[in-house]
């Protein structure tokens, strides 16, 4: 698939992003679509993975039949299967009429069966038959039914362990598992995450009528180091509920911070796996923004606390003591936005134990140093290394004195 074709893909769809992963299932899905047989779609929620089964059959000799959509979660368990295949009048109580089930009125096309992981056993041996013979019976009827239909399922659960827990049926797992498409989660898109936040922005701004929501760099940089458990869906209706609430249209990360949720693991970072031996500089990048970003927060909260519990404002530029504590103001950097403001220092009196004030400059131009070490002077592949352009790279390069 050449770049033309593939971007014209991503617009008919509206698939934004460039990460290897992503195009990686793009292509794999054109690839498999003429082939007729049963396809597995394995993603998180919310990656986006409804698209897929749309690509499949608009790119399949069946586009030009019915395409059904199915999420096998949201049906009741009792009714299931009268969903599927069909039912005859009188059934079961309230059948009062024959209905035609979802492989009828999908015969001759493509049925897209969503969590097909949350299927009870007794359906998930029917749906057997039909991948193998065509063939079914509907409920309460002794016809024998067939059907020409293409399966593609999705799901979000891990199928193996939901095998070895008998929970799925082994031998449906492999029927279905003939082609697969793996759709990478959210956390592990770097950029793209950027990328999607500002058209899910313009498009609130052009739908309402408002100015769009922008993030200065180190926001960017605290929204690509978030693990983002309910991945593209969590960041669209972020960036949503910002347009709508946000009073700043520019946002810092201490800004960003106050919208995203807290998870009871404490766990926001996620860093990307890397192959055996390498080294990552973005991880390390990551990895220091998220904990100055903590320890901003923590020192804000606790300033905020001393304050209430004196019965007064902390005075600007001013240390307030208290229970044996002193909390130093912070320092606001307003020439570099891409490095995050200094993190005041915290001492403790009591024991005498000093904790020195961190900066992002200084261990940022470490890593500029290692990274540029490493490439023996390359600035392009140093650039890469550490996630950013070599635009960028030149002027922090410098900014630090880093050209000798």
């Amino acid at each position: 698939m050449t770049t033309a074709e593939l971007q014209k893909l991503k617009q008919r769809y509206e698939i934004v992003g460039n990460y290897e992963g992503l195009l990686r299932a793009l292509d794999v899905a054109l690839k498999i679509a003429p082939v007729d047989l049963p396809v597995l779609i394995e993603g998180e929620n919310g990656v986006g993975k409804e698209i897929f089964p749309r690509i499949i059959h608009d790119f399949s000799p069946r586009k030009g039949k019915r395409y059904l959509a199915v999420n096998c979660g949201a049906i009741p368990e009792g009714t299931v299967d009268s969903e599927l295949f069909g039912h005859e009048r009188g059934a079961f109580t309230g059948a009062v009429e024959k209905r035609e089930g979802y492989f009828s009125v999908a015969d001759g096309g493509t049925l897209f069966l969503d969590e097909v992981g949350e299927l009870p056993l007794q359906t998930q041996a029917r749906l057997l038959r039909v991948l193998e013979t065509h063939e079914f019976i509907p409920v309460g009827s002794s016809e024998i039914r067939t059907t020409n239909v293409r399966i593609v399922a999705a799901t979000n659960v891990n199928m193996e362990k939901a095998v070895e827990e008998g929970k799925f049926r082994e031998d449906l797992y492999y029927r279905l598992n003939a082609l697969t498409v793996k759709v990478p989660p959210l956390r592990e898109r770097g950029e793209d995450i950027v990328l999607l936040f500002r058209k899910f922005a313009l498009e609130m701004s052009e739908k309402y009528h408002m100015p769009p929501i922008r993030l200065d760099e180190s926001a960017r940089q605290l929204l690509m180091a978030y693990d983002w458990p309910g991945n593209v869906r969590q960041l669209k209706n972020l960036a949503e509920s910002m347009s709508v609430t946000s009073e700043v249209r520019e946002l810092n990360a201490d800004q960003l911070a106050g919208f995203l949720p807290k998870r009871s693991g404490g766990g926001q970072l996620v860093v990307a796996p890397k192959d055996k031996g390498e080294h990552s500089f973005e991880s390390e990048r990551e990895i220091l923004y998220k904990i100055l970003f903590d320890l901003r927060r923590d020192v804000t909260e606790l300033k905020r606390t001393v304050s209430e519990k004196l019965g007064q404002d902390t005075p600007k530029g001013e240390p307030t003591f208290h229970t044996g504590i002193t909390i130093l103001p912070t320092h606001s950097s307003h020439h570099n936005h891409d490095a995050v403001d200094e993190i005041s220092e915290a001492e403790e009196v009591e024991d005498n134990t000093h904790y020195e004030s961190i900066t992002l400059d200084e261990q940022e131009k470490e890593l500029i140093r290692q990274a540029l070490e490493q490439t023996h002077g390359h600035r392009s592949l140093a650039a890469e290394m550490l996630g950013i352009s070599e635009r960028t790279l030149y002027r922090k390069i410098r900014k630090y004195e880093l050209d000798n």
